[in-house]
């Protein structure tokens, strides 16, 4: 299992356009991907589950991949997050 842990820098933190960026990110890797906040996991792969977390800017998340794939997956995952100005 792959973890990492990201700091939300972005102003409207994981909102429907980064967090639907991150989900279609997830789906192309077999592994399964989760989003922690505030004691809760949720599927990366589910856009309704990434939004009901409602991850603002400041907060704390830990990403973690577990399968075949999932050091590509966290990798995939952490470019996007820079990408978009989501965290440092």
């Amino acid at each position: 299992m792959e973890k990492r842990d990201f700091h939300v820098i972005a102003e409207t933190g994981i909102h429907a356009r980064p967090a639907t960026l991150l989900v279609q990110t997830a789906s192309k890797f077999n592994s399964d991907i989760n989003l922690e906040y505030k004691g809760k996991s949720v599927n990366l792969k589910s856009i309704m589950g990434v939004m009901s977390l409602g991850v603002g800017q400041g907060a704390d998340v830990t990403i973690s991949a577990d399968g075949a794939d999932e050091a590509e997956a966290i990798v995939a995952v952490e470019e996007t997050m820079k990408k978009e100005g989501l965290s440092e």
